[in-house]
């Protein structure tokens, strides 16, 4: 028995180790990129020898993908397990928003990596970490299709692209916050939940009381011509009223002198 209890004990010292590092691994990968991060460098950022660090993680591509999979694998257990015996579905909606943020709150080097570095796996890695993500997403995406079902916006049935767009959405809200959240200015997990919460809650439920001016909105606009990427913007008469459009000389347009804004965001 003393044995198998060292043994144990062993073991759960060398998991926290390893946790330990992957929480300094993400703040260093965070910071420099994947990309800019050698082996020695992420050695020397979690205060370990490389020797040591190699017998936790052979490589580079080791770290990142232990990070995003223990990362997605956590996050589902988490929330499946506190989604257990919530049966309303804006509950259950609040339930997941909260346990989303409260992990982007104490994990905000972990989310940057999440975000930003998905792509830097090789594509067998790439899709085990896909399907983990695919996984978490369908928690959210099934509490989305209940509300709408249950809020009577859909007569003729799902608009299952509609409850992809609202859920991708949501995760727009939640993925990042850990770009502006400060606790200091927006207050606790709890209220940026709050808001989020409601103004999810608020599009699903009730139905869009402005759907005839944005059809009106969507006709002006598609009239418009799309401004240049760079260079000065362009000039249309739909843009600017009874304007006339540039001169063409030739097959070259002579662009108006007088600059419209000097500055993009």
């Amino acid at each position: 028995m003393s044995h198998l209890a060292g043994e144990s004990s062993r073991l759960l010292r060398h998991e926290a180790q390893r946790l330990e590092i992957l929480e300094a691994a993400a703040a260093a990968i965070a910071e420099h990129g994947f990309y800019g991060m050698t082996m020695r460098g992420l050695a020397r950022a979690t205060g370990r020898g490389l020797a040591t660090f190699y017998n936790y993680f052979p490589s580079k591509e080791d770290v990142l993908f232990s990070l995003q999979s223990d990362a997605f694998e956590t996050m589902t257990r988490s929330v499946q397990a506190a989604l257990e015996g919530v049966d309303e579905q804006v509950d259950r909606l609040y339930v997941f928003v909260l346990n989303h943020l409260r992990y982007s709150a104490e994990h905000r080097s972990v989310m940057r990596v999440l975000v930003h570095e998905a792509s830097a796996l090789p594509a067998g890695r790439r899709k085990t970490v896909r399907l983990l993500k695919e996984g978490y997403f369908k928690i959210c995406r099934d509490i989305v299709a209940s509300i709408l079902a249950g809020a009577g916006n859909a007569p003729g049935g799902l608009d299952h692209a509609e409850v992809e767009r609202i859920t991708y959405s949501v995760f727009g809200m939640l993925n990042w916050s850990y770009g502006w959240y400060d606790p200091r200015q927006h207050g606790s997990p709890q209220d940026v939940a709050k808001t989020i919460h409601s103004l999810a809650v608020s599009g699903l439920i009730a139905p869009c009381p402005r759907q005839i001016a944005q059809g009106k909105l969507d006709r002006d606009l598609n009239a418009m011509t799309p401004q240049p990427l760079i260079g000065r913007p362009g000039r249309s008469a739909a843009a600017f009223g009874s304007r006339q459009p540039p001169e063409v000389k030739g097959n070259k347009r002579v662009l108006a002198r007088k600059s419209y804004g000097q500055e993009t965001v």
